[in-house]
């Protein structure tokens, strides 16, 4: 009888290790691809410069509407075959989004060279954090809520200094958002590591936002600090 318990409590380890390892999997796979509709946002945008003119209060509210619209679309799909498009779509809509960013940065003389630092210092922390959700043994569940508070206190900050425009609280928002999402992407990572999260397009997403948080804060302070002018 002890043998039995023991066979299947063995049966349901390995199953639920090869669960965990296929989210993981479809997770990293979904998240390379959802790079592809964001690289063709940014570029559309860029091109046609149809974002140029979404700055202060106006840019605000067709950014907040749609990230939310997509996101709420998104968590309603996650368990259906529309999931994937909904999220690709919203991935090619926060590239062009960010375009705008991309175009001020590339008319520095040294643009190119600051985006392609700017993802190679992101691909660098992702990295990082990979590989330590995949070490570390302790439960780091308990991070969630202070991250959560962390975040829409960035976010608040981040709507006041819209209408503000200090260069000093641009900076200070980009160094916060990099420590705070670059832990979230720790966390997020644990927590599909530990089985905590099952749906590898709530996972995708939850690491897509870490990325284009890290990248756009450090895209900031790599243009405040490192643009050269022509």
């Amino acid at each position: 009888m002890t043998d039995n318990v023991q066979s299947i409590d063995r049966s349901y380890g390995l199953g639920s290790l090869a669960e965990r390892n296929k989210v993981l999997r479809n997770t990293y796979w979904l998240l390379a691809l959802s790079l592809v509709p964001t690289v063709l946002g940014a570029w559309l945008g860029v091109a046609t410069g149809i974002t140029r003119s979404l700055g202060g209060g106006m840019g605000l509210i067709v950014f907040l509407g749609g990230a939310f619209g997509f996101m709420y679309a998104i968590e309603k799909t996650k368990n259906s075959a529309a999931g994937v498009p909904v999220l690709l779509g919203f991935t090619f809509f926060m590239g062009l989004m960010l375009s705008r960013m991309i175009a001020m940065v590339l008319g520095f003389k040294n643009g190119p060279d600051l985006i392609m630092t700017a993802f190679g210092g992101t691909a660098g922390v992702f990295f990082v954090m990979a590989s330590l959700s995949s070490v570390i043994k302790r439960d780091l569940s308990g991070m969630g809520k202070w991250l959560f508070v962390g975040a829409i206190a960035l976010m608040i900050g981040g709507i006041i200094n819209v209408f503000v425009g200090s260069s000093a609280g641009m900076m200070a928002i980009s160094v916060l958002a990099i420590g705070i999402f670059s832990a979230y992407m720790l966390y997020d990572l644990k927590q599909i590591v530990d089985g905590g999260e099952t749906n590898y397009i709530s996972a995708t997403l939850a690491l897509y936002l870490d990325i284009i948080n890290v990248f756009q804060s450090l895209l900031a302070l790599l243009g405040i600090f490192g643009g050269e002018r022509d």
